[in-house]
């Protein structure tokens, strides 16, 4: 029961961390075109990730059966999975760079995991194949993970450059004040947009991965004797698609929220300022891209990275128009960035799985 609290604690810790980490993602453009204030940008983007939040559960699942073999899914593999993911997305923060918290979560749960099966690498599911449906209906890495972190930032980049592309021609005779005007009140409605899908895709990852926990603590027979003030802790299915509980989204909802609350102006003068210079309507057509992509990904339960997204979305819009607009040696930090996410996790996810394992944990 104790492991069970603290892997509950630790996951929320994870969410909080990944509200002000991916805060930026939300409201970059939006401060960035100074259309709202930094506080009213935040607040907005809470409200909407809270919003966005409770409206699926489709990442979630692929979270608590899709990825990794629940076999060999423990407490403290879960505990050394989300510790794998806070430490690279404090690393980041702290170096002002975009990483997505979906892939640090991604990489930890699949190193742990490996330590857990003793190197058995058929504890990850890499791919299964469902007959009859198409293939974004299939489990596994590589349909769930892998085919959107190689697609998501080509649509964002490319749909980006195409809307801003369209814009400048349908725009082209527009007074730049009436232009300015007109964007900054749309972008409100696009900034929404972004908070609204950002909730709806990355809340859900530790919807999952604190069902993933309660699934192992009930095999494991920890709830059996649990005090009845904390039978609520007991998920109603175990089946192989475990029911997601209701206290589970309203929790991970509100502290997803409240860490959004808490801002990310590291990571926001990265991408709202040093990488474009943006207007109201770049912002506009930059976070309508992003958004749109995340809302799509999160209906077919694919965790896609938000940083990947708009980052990529900023990108396309940048160089829609000019490509020396785009400060390419920041855009070369981010994507190193990107590259690193799932093998350092992994690889702290695995190290410190097998520290627990040394030390009889």
């Amino acid at each position: 029961m104790a492991l069970l609290l603290t892997v509950l604690f630790v996951a929320l810790v994870f969410e909080y961390i990944n509200g002000f980490h991916d805060t930026a993602n939300s409201i970059a453009t939006v401060v960035s075109t100074k259309v709202l204030l930094p506080r009213q940008a935040i607040a907005l983007a809470a409200i909407t990730n809270l919003v966005g939040a409770l409206m699926g559960v489709a990442v979630a699942k692929t979270i608590t059966s899709g990825l990794v073999d629940a076999t060999f899914v423990s407490t403290q593999t879960i505990i050394c999975a989300l510790l794998a993911g806070i430490v690279w997305n404090l690393v980041t923060w702290w170096l002002g760079l975009p990483s997505s918290s979906t892939h640090a979560l991604v990489g930890g749960l699949c190193g742990a995991t490996l330590a857990s099966a003793h190197g058995q690498w058929s504890a990850l599911i890499w791919s299964k194949v469902t007959a009859g449906k198409p293939w974004w209906e299939n489990a596994g890495i590589l349909y769930k993970v892998l085919i959107p972190m190689l697609t998501s930032p080509v649509i964002g980049f490319t749909v980006g450059l195409l809307m801003m592309s369209g814009l400048y021609v349908w725009l082209r005779n527009w007074r730049p004040s009436v232009v300015s005007g007109v964007f900054g009140k749309l972008q409100l409605a696009s900034a929404a947009y972004m908070g609204w899908s950002h909730g709806l895709n990355d809340a859900q990852k530790t919807m999952g991965v604190i069902t993933l926990a309660l699934v192992a603590a009930t095999k494991a027979g920890a709830l059996g004797g649990a005090p009845a003030f904390l039978a609520f802790l007991k998920t109603p299915d175990m089946g192989a698609s475990p029911v997601i509980p209701l206290w589970v989204k309203l929790t991970c909802a509100v502290v997803m929220a409240a860490g959004t609350a808490a801002g990310g102006w590291r990571i926001i003068q990265t991408m709202g300022h040093k990488m474009v210079k943006l207007q109201p309507v770049h912002g506009f057509a930059a976070e309508a891209t992003a958004a749109s992509v995340l809302f799509f990904a999160g209906q077919f339960g694919m965790p896609v990275s938000t940083t990947h997204a708009i980052t990529t979305s900023i990108m396309g819009v940048g160089c829609a128009k000019r490509f020396s607009a785009v400060n390419f040696p920041v855009v070369r930090r981010i994507l190193w960035a990107w590259v690193l996410t799932i093998p350092a996790t992994g690889l702290l996810g695995y190290l410190a799985m097998r520290t627990t394992q040394q030390f009889g944990w």
